[in-house]
């Protein structure tokens, strides 16, 4: 890659990390401009896959006492997130080249939907600020077998490909009955770090990733998200959102062109 090739992938990971910390969506930011940097889509996919798993164990790690308090759910979520997310990783290592160039302008697209989509999911899902009686009915009951294996599908998407992957989860949560948004965000964190972790170390064996993009880009996100993180309150969230649908829109109609 050249100098200003990995300019490109660091201001991504930069701007991929702070969006992720104010609104979601960064994997939005971070593939299509590895793609643009010259790495092909599924080397880039893999790359991208790898250099967020620090920022998703932090973010599981911000929500520790939230799945300290659903510690049933979590357990049970953990085998199917594994299972799925490595099944999707084998998925796309088996997948040839030209036929995920055609398939993933059509996965950015489905992803940027659902991340436009998501404050109405969200809206649908949460009805309360706080954790209502059958909240604590659910935590204690542990989750039914209809949404495990509805997380075991979700983990294929999320190690094959995996953006928009959270909001799959909450809205499976809040069809479950859940209202509790901050332990549903404990949850879905707990589960993308499951997907993500099994799928990076599959592509890292694989051989692959990048791994001096993988590993700048990981510092540089981490770095971008506790910034965002910090400046979260002063920008508008519907502005970053905004931004982020754009680039999501755009980097389809520009994949599917090149496809």
């Amino acid at each position: 890659m050249s100098a200003d090739q990995l300019a490109l992938a660091g201001a991504a990971a930069f701007l991929g990390g702070a969006i992720n910390a104010i609104a979601g969506g960064g994997t939005l930011l971070t593939f299509p401009a590895l793609v643009a940097a010259g790495l092909p889509p599924l080397v880039a996919n893999a790359t991208s896959t790898v250099a967020l798993v620090p920022g998703a164990l932090g973010s599981m790690a911000g929500y520790r006492s939230e799945l300290a308090g659903a510690r049933r759910w979590a357990i049970a979520i953990t085998l199917p997130s594994l299972m799925g997310g490595a099944l999707g990783a084998w998925l796309l290592l088996h997948t040839p080249n030209s036929t995920f160039n055609r398939v993933v302008p059509w996965l950015v697209l489905a992803a940027t939907a659902l991340f436009i989509l998501q404050p109405r999911l969200v809206r649908w899902t949460t009805t309360h600020d706080t954790a209502p009686v059958n909240d604590i009915a659910l935590t204690k009951a542990g989750p039914s077998v209809p949404l495990l294996v509805w997380q075991f599908t979700i983990g294929i998407y999320g190690g094959y490909f995996g953006a928009g992957v959270g909001i799959l989860m909450l809205a499976a949560l809040g069809f479950m009955g859940f209202t509790n948004i901050h332990r549903m965000n404990g949850l879905k964190a707990w589960g993308g770090f499951c997907m993500n972790a099994v799928a990076a170390l599959a592509f890292s064996l694989s051989g692959i990733v990048r791994w001096p993009v993988a590993l700048g880009m990981a510092i540089i996100t981490t770095a971008g998200g506790y910034i965002g993180s910090r400046g979260a309150q002063r920008v508008p969230r519907h502005y970053v959102r905004a931004v982020v649908a754009i680039v999501g829109l755009s980097s389809a109609v520009w994949l599917l062109a090149r496809a």
